[in-house]
Protein backbone atom coordinates (compact mmCIF):
# COMPACT_ATOMS: atom_id res chain seq x y z
CA UNK A 1 0.00 0.00 0.00
CA UNK A 2 2.62 2.55 1.18
CA UNK A 3 4.55 1.35 -2.15
CA UNK A 4 1.91 2.51 -4.33
CA UNK A 5 1.38 6.21 -2.65
CA UNK A 6 4.79 6.80 -3.25
CA UNK A 7 4.77 5.32 -6.97
CA UNK A 8 1.60 7.92 -7.19
CA UNK A 9 3.53 10.79 -5.43
CA UNK A 10 6.28 10.31 -7.63
CA UNK A 11 4.31 10.08 -10.79
CA UNK A 12 2.70 13.10 -9.85
CA UNK A 13 5.95 14.55 -9.82
CA UNK A 14 7.10 13.55 -13.26
CA UNK A 15 3.88 15.08 -14.76
CA UNK A 16 4.28 18.61 -13.13
CA UNK A 17 8.27 18.71 -13.50
CA UNK A 18 9.63 17.16 -17.17
CA UNK A 19 12.94 15.75 -15.56
CA UNK A 20 14.04 14.07 -18.75
CA UNK A 21 15.26 17.11 -20.59
CA UNK A 22 18.17 15.68 -21.81
CA UNK A 23 17.04 13.64 -25.01
CA UNK A 24 14.73 14.86 -27.87
CA UNK A 25 12.47 12.43 -29.28
CA UNK A 26 13.68 12.48 -32.96
CA UNK A 27 11.52 9.59 -34.43
CA UNK A 28 8.76 7.56 -31.90
CA UNK A 29 8.92 4.82 -34.54
CA UNK A 30 12.50 3.72 -33.68
CA UNK A 31 12.59 5.49 -30.57
CA UNK A 32 15.85 7.43 -31.61
CA UNK A 33 17.16 10.73 -29.33
CA UNK A 34 19.11 13.78 -30.34
CA UNK A 35 21.22 15.87 -27.45
CA UNK A 36 21.63 19.54 -28.01
CA UNK A 37 25.33 20.57 -27.65
CA UNK A 38 25.23 24.64 -27.13
CA UNK A 39 28.49 26.41 -29.57
CA UNK A 40 29.83 29.79 -30.25
CA UNK A 41 29.81 28.56 -33.91
CA UNK A 42 31.01 26.83 -36.64
CA UNK A 43 34.53 27.03 -35.59
CA UNK A 44 33.91 25.93 -32.32
CA UNK A 45 32.38 23.08 -33.80
CA UNK A 46 35.25 22.21 -35.82
CA UNK A 47 37.64 22.07 -33.10
CA UNK A 48 35.13 19.85 -31.01
CA UNK A 49 35.41 17.44 -33.73
CA UNK A 50 39.01 17.95 -34.57
CA UNK A 51 39.97 17.25 -31.20
CA UNK A 52 37.51 13.91 -30.51
CA UNK A 53 39.00 12.40 -33.74
CA UNK A 54 42.62 13.33 -33.02
CA UNK A 55 41.94 11.82 -29.77
CA UNK A 56 40.40 8.57 -30.83
CA UNK A 57 43.48 8.44 -33.38
CA UNK A 58 45.87 8.43 -30.55
CA UNK A 59 44.02 6.32 -28.22
CA UNK A 60 43.76 3.70 -31.18
CA UNK A 61 47.08 4.33 -33.10
CA UNK A 62 49.98 2.61 -30.77
CA UNK A 63 53.04 4.88 -32.89
CA UNK A 64 51.02 7.55 -31.60
CA UNK A 65 50.32 6.86 -28.18
CA UNK A 66 53.68 6.18 -27.41
CA UNK A 67 54.80 10.14 -29.21
CA UNK A 68 55.89 12.22 -26.22
CA UNK A 69 55.63 15.19 -27.96
CA UNK A 70 52.64 16.31 -30.30
CA UNK A 71 53.09 19.42 -33.26
CA UNK A 72 51.27 22.04 -32.45
CA UNK A 73 48.72 21.67 -35.60
CA UNK A 74 47.93 18.02 -34.10
CA UNK A 75 47.60 18.81 -30.06
CA UNK A 76 44.54 17.90 -28.37
CA UNK A 77 42.83 20.31 -26.70
CA UNK A 78 41.15 17.83 -23.37
CA UNK A 79 39.26 20.99 -21.96
CA UNK A 80 36.69 20.76 -25.27
CA UNK A 81 36.16 17.26 -24.47
CA UNK A 82 35.78 17.89 -20.78
CA UNK A 83 33.21 20.53 -22.11
CA UNK A 84 31.78 18.24 -24.30
CA UNK A 85 31.11 15.64 -21.55
CA UNK A 86 29.97 18.24 -19.42
CA UNK A 87 27.18 19.40 -21.69
CA UNK A 88 26.18 15.38 -21.92
CA UNK A 89 25.51 14.79 -18.75
CA UNK A 90 22.26 14.20 -17.71
CA UNK A 91 21.68 16.46 -14.79
CA UNK A 92 17.78 16.64 -14.90
CA UNK A 93 17.88 12.57 -14.43
CA UNK A 94 20.33 12.32 -12.15
CA UNK A 95 17.31 13.93 -9.78
CA UNK A 96 14.68 12.08 -10.56
CA UNK A 97 17.43 8.79 -9.64
CA UNK A 98 17.77 10.62 -6.65
CA UNK A 99 14.26 10.34 -6.10
CA UNK A 100 13.64 7.06 -7.26
CA UNK A 101 16.51 6.21 -4.64
CA UNK A 102 14.83 8.00 -1.84
CA UNK A 103 11.51 6.12 -2.63
CA UNK A 104 13.63 2.68 -2.79
CA UNK A 105 14.93 4.22 0.77
CA UNK A 106 11.71 4.62 2.43
CA UNK A 107 9.91 1.37 1.29
CA UNK A 108 12.87 -0.74 2.46
CA UNK A 109 12.62 0.54 5.84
Amino acid sequence: MQHTKHLTEFLESMKRINKFSKLNSENRSDNSFSVTLKISGYNELNLMVSDLLKSSIVLMNKEARSLAVFESDTDINVVTLIEIALQLLPDQEMELLDDLHKICLSDAK
